[in-house]
């Protein structure tokens, strides 16, 4: 049985780090401000909710409503709002409104048709989630998209502030840093191409790890004594 396998209960803990980690960001969000800080917030929660449907269909069993709730914080959001937090940090500002006002109507069409779309009740498995379950599979083309802009300014972001770092012995923390970003969030993509294919255990694997290494990123950008904000320079989840 499926709920007897311990890779099914991983969601679960990976819920409450992202529930944690989304109380830390946001928190330092209230102390100093930033639209970046705001957006990586909003991105950690709807990160746990999206596994905490997970781990509410692996407990209880399948359920249209969380299934739907699923796709869309997970399938159309994944790390979009992450993304949208580099977007704001390493970008003008003007440019990241017009960036947010485009993800958001895309995010909120593909919600729309998950919400509209019938159930294909022939390929729902018990305890597992699977966008198979779609009756209008035409709705999976919206998330590729959405998820191609979250992986070129999240991970590209994360690595071009790495890049900034690598030849500073005294920020080596902010290197290591934004390289534990990077990975942390290829490693959901990765398990999201896996998910598509029907192997959604990849998936709540990949998204435990990614976090980790997001959060230990975050650990070692913030780790050191804090410069100046006037002469700052920009690092991600800083």
């Amino acid at each position: 049985m499926l709920r007897s396998q311990f890779i099914y209960f991983i969601p679960i803990a990976t819920t409450i780090i992202a529930s944690a980690f989304s109380t830390i960001v946001l928190r330092r969000y209230r102390e100093r401000g930033g639209t970046h800080l705001l957006w990586w917030g909003v991105g950690l929660i709807l990160y746990g909710v999206g596994t905490l449907t997970e781990a509410l269909t692996t407990v209880f069993g399948w359920n249209e409503w969380v299934f739907r709730a699923w796709y869309i914080t997970g399938a159309l959001c994944g790390g979009a709002p992450l993304a949208q937090g580099t977007v704001y940090l390493l970008m003008k500002r003007r440019t990241a409104h017009v960036l947010s006002a485009l993800l958001i109507t895309a995010i909120l069409t593909g919600a729309v048709f998950v919400m509209l779309s019938p159930i294909n009740e022939a390929m729902i498995d018990g305890h597992r989630l699977s966008g198979r379950a779609l009756g209008w599979q035409w709705v999976r083309l919206i998330s590729p998209f959405i998820n191609t802009y979250a992986a070129v300014f999240l991970i590209g972001g994360a690595i071009v502030s790495a890049f900034r770092y690598r030849a500073n012995p005294d920020k080596r923390n902010k290197y290591v840093g934004n390289i534990l970003i990077a990975i942390g969030a290829i490693l959901p993509g990765i398990g999201g191409t896996f998910t598509r294919m029907g192997h959604v255990e990849v998936l709540y694997v990949t998204e435990f790890v990614g976090l980790l290494l997001i959060y230990m990123g975050y650990r070692q950008n913030i780790g050191q004594a804090i410069i100046p904000r006037p002469v700052r320079q920009k690092s991600l989840l800083a």
